[in-house]
């Protein structure tokens, strides 16, 4: 199987570290994209449990709960990687992993790079690089960062 080039994305946020790996972690629902639900029904919330061996998944409307993936380390407020387990028809697969790091590096007092790199996508098989093109369009990770930096502007 031959490797498939990482997608790397980089955004700096105008908060400081902690900030940015809580809005990140613990507030995934007020950034994340709606239409980018793999559930039965309309999502409610993303929920990222805080700890390694976590479970990352969304919840809908009707209480209903689709895996996403797992929390592989959780190193607040500089890093955290993740297993997405999201095939290529866009469906949970407990037997497919690829990786997701978030580091978040300060960049003086109140603002933070926040890079993000998904790896292991020859995973997908076949489906590579179709997944890698979708995966790195603009409205994919790069769209998702950007509303990330959305959520951080202080109110």
């Amino acid at each position: 199987m031959s490797t498939v080039e990482p997608i790397v994305k980089t955004i700096t946020v105008r908060v400081p570290q902690e900030r940015a790996f809580e809005v990140f972690t613990a507030e995934m629902t007020r950034w994340w994209n709606r239409e980018y639900s793999i559930g039965a029904t309309t999502l409610e919330s993303v929920v990222l449990e805080p700890h390694e061996g976590g479970r990352w998944f969304e919840r809908d409307v009707e209480g209903g709960e689709c895996d996403w993936g797992r929390v592989l380390a959780w190193e607040p407020p500089a890093r955290v990687v993740l297993t997405w387990q999201v095939s290529a028809t866009w469906t949970y697969d407990p037997a497919l992993a690829t990786e997701l790091e978030i580091r978040f590096t300060p960049v003086g007092d109140d603002a933070t790079e926040v890079r993000l790199e998904h790896r292991g996508l020859e995973q997908y098989g076949e489906a590579a690089a179709e997944m890698r093109a979708a995966l790195d369009d603009p409205t994919g990770w790069a769209g998702l960062l950007e509303r990330l930096a959305g959520a951080t502007v202080p109110a």
